[in-house]
């Protein structure tokens, strides 16, 4: 009989920890696995079970329901007490504890950080890269000399540390725990490879991805500008007699290439100048009786101009609020090309490693992209054309320009202007 529903997505590493724990503990769980979940996880049929709306999420008999990977880890093997995966002992129970939560922070969130970095989703910095991989090596070290002495980290006995110990080494091997430090370390390989392929785990680790050269960021490719020939000298002009010039033709002028132009200044003329749109958030209230809301609203060429609202993609690698901060700095950065066509306010909403990134845009024109494609990353994120005849829309707008916006109950901590 089932323990109850697992709600996860496809590869999610706190999931696959969960789906092994009821699988070595001979337990049974109905798994919802769905890259759907990480938007349906929103919706209000969904948040009336689980209120912060966190993935993977369990939900067991007689409504009993649980969110936080570890913990419903735990829950499960707590029902399988012949598994012997929390340990027989009190001293088991806090070693358990203490090596699961050391490998998560230690280790697994490193590897989160160092993601986003090496794929260009936040600005690259390279001391906190080496920073990160400093740390990732510590721990490894404190691992090894524990395998070194014990066959696994607690006992003589597979536990629940040994199984988040594989899902989070395992992920590791793919980013950052490369050769080099396999050969450092071959105490933490023996242990991964002996979970992974214990029999009734081998489906749900799958294979094992092991690089070669940890992961490293690669600039993007600057465009090679063609060297133009240099012109040849001009001859000496020499006077022409009289003759000469009475004989001499017109010749017809070559008329200079014309400058490219972009295509948004094609457009109508707008009565809103946005300039004047950001000078006046700039020196106003943003809301209230002649603030910077009214201004906009009472000068706004909706013709013109278009509101979008925009959410980046990729929320669940988001750790620290400093590092989003600068996610947003960053893609406003490589908007530069597009100033004068644009106005933005984004922010960070929540809490570390559970925050959204989110804002609105004014920007010239109906259509957002020819704005906003100057920017490499722009498909990081998602854009809706805001409507503020809708009041749910409106509200979201209005919070987003003055910064006290809250979505699903998060609010608004950290936030940066394009003007």
């Amino acid at each position: 009989m089932s323990l109850g529903t697992l709600y996860t997505s496809p590869g999610d590493k706190t999931g696959k920890l969960i789906k092994a724990m009821a699988a070595f503990g001979g337990v049974s769980v109905d798994v919802d696995a769905n890259y759907k979940h990480m938007e349906t996880n929103k919706t209000p049929e969904f948040l009336a079970k689980f209120p912060h709306g966190k993935i993977p999420a369990f939900e067991g008999k007689g409504g009993f329901r649980l969110f936080e990977a570890v913990v419903i880890a735990k829950y499960i093997a707590s029902l399988a007490p012949n598994s012997g995966l929390l340990g027989t002992s009190a001293t088991d129970a806090a070693l358990i504890e203490q090596w699961t939560h050391f490998i998560e922070l230690e280790f697994d969130l490193q590897t989160t950080m160092i993601t986003p970095l090496v794929n260009g989703r936040i600005p690259y910095i390279k001391p906190l890269h080496n920073i990160l991989l400093e740390r990732q090596e510590r721990t490894l070290t404190t691992l090894n000399k524990r395998l070194t002495e014990n066959t696994y980290l607690v006992g003589e006995r597979i536990t629940l540390a040994d199984l988040a110990f594989a899902v989070y080494i395992q992920r590791g091997a793919s980013i950052s725990f490369d050769a080099p430090l396999r050969a450092k370390f071959p105490s933490v390989v023996r242990l991964l490879e002996t979970i992974v392929n214990q029999p009734q785990l081998k489906d749900i680790y799958g294979e094992t991805t092991y690089i070669e050269k940890g992961l490293q960021f690669t600039p993007p490719a600057k465009e090679k500008k063609e060297k133009e020939p240099k012109p040849a000298p001009v001859p000496k002009e020499r006077k022409p007699k009289a003759k000469e010039v009475e004989e001499e033709e017109d010749e017809p002028l070559i008329p200079a290439e014309p400058k490219v132009k972009n295509p948004l200044d094609d457009l109508p003329k707008s009565s809103l100048n946005l300039e004047d749109w950001k000078r006046a958030y700039s020196n106003k209230h943003t809301r209230g009786k002649d603030g910077a809301l009214e201004w906009l609203y009472e000068h706004f060429d909706k013709e013109g101009y278009s509101l979008w609202r925009v959410d980046f993609k990729y929320n669940n690698e988001l750790t620290h609020i400093f590092m989003s901060s600068n996610q947003i700095g960053g893609f406003f950065n490589r908007l530069e090309a597009s100033r004068k066509y644009l106005f933005g306010s984004m922010g960070v909403l929540g809490q570390a490693n559970d925050s959204v990134i989110s804002g609105a845009l004014i920007a010239r024109g109906q259509d957002i992209a020819p704005v906003i494609s100057v920017a490499p990353d722009w498909e990081s994120y998602s854009y809706a054309k805001i409507d503020i005849s809708d009041p749910a829309q409106k509200e979201f707008f209005e919070g987003a320009l003055a910064w006290d916006l809250k979505i699903d109950g998060k609010e608004w901590v950290d936030g940066k202007n394009f003007k």
